[in-house]
């Protein structure tokens, strides 16, 4: 029995270290309804970026937990979290040195819309917008980008705390044209039963850039690498693109 026990040991000890790295390793995937990326369907955390990071954190062996937030409250999150993920974040010049970024996610093609039927509407600059609105996403990229171009929230943007909600003020008439991401519009006018041709764009807005995941800076430099050696064997062995036709088709 003591020889048993002795033997016994090393394993008790190597599992309780394997659980106590696994807890300290878990991370917290924090993210928005941003359909088809990201978003809440019946309570459970769903979208392309959802099960992408699922399925890297699966491949790098580290534990996560996922929340679908308003945007406003899911950067919150993440700033008091240190293990936080934050998705699908856009990678900015602004934003370069607040996160450790692993990636990219997507591409984002980023576009202002008017309904099809409001032929009376165009918009061949920023500076002609005139007393008109535009709904977009408060302290998103594209919202930033907005203000930096001299519109003012409460007057020339019409904030919302996803794409969901601009998209009701828009059919509503309650402003005149909205910032989606081209397949999110897709999307969103399925959800409304409309087609996307329900929808016309009239300016490119930000076509440029990718969506990211984004890291705190204190995070470990090896945990990210981890992450991203996951995401670049998916990229390599066909998995990335197999699941990201499930969502972009």
């Amino acid at each position: 029995m003591k020889r048993r026990s002795c033997l016994a040991l090393p394993a008790l000890l190597a599992a309780r270290f394997a659980a106590a790295a696994a807890d300290e390793a878990a991370l917290l995937g924090i993210t928005e309804n941003l359909a088809p990326l990201n978003y809440l369907d019946a309570g459970r955390p769903q979208g392309f970026s959802v099960e992408l990071l699922k399925r890297m954190a699966a491949g790098a062996s580290l534990r996560l937990e996922l929340q679908v937030l308003p945007w406003q409250r899911a950067m919150q999150v993440a700033e008091t979290s240190p293990l936080s993920v934050l998705f699908s974040l856009t990678r900015t010049p602004e934003r370069e040195a607040q996160f450790q970024w692993v990636g990219p996610i997507a591409p984002r093609r980023v576009l202002i819309y008017r309904l099809a039927k409001r032929t009376e509407l165009s918009l061949p600059q920023l500076s002609e917008l005139g007393e008109r609105r535009i709904g977009v996403v408060r302290d998103s990229a594209a919202d930033r980008l907005l203000q930096a171009a001299g519109l003012r929230p409460g007057v020339e943007l019409e904030h919302g705390l996803d794409d969901a909600t601009n998209v009701r003020k828009l059919l509503a008439s309650r402003m005149e044209f909205v910032v989606l991401l081209d397949w999110a519009a897709a999307w969103a006018m399925r959800q409304h039963n409309l087609d996307y041709a329900a929808l016309q764009p009239v300016m490119e807005l930000d076509v440029a850039r990718s969506y990211w995941y984004g890291l705190r800076p204190e995070a470990d430099p090896a945990l990210v690498k981890r992450l991203q050696a996951a995401l670049d064997a998916m990229k390599r062995d066909g998995r990335y693109e197999r699941l990201r036709q499930r969502y972009f088709r």
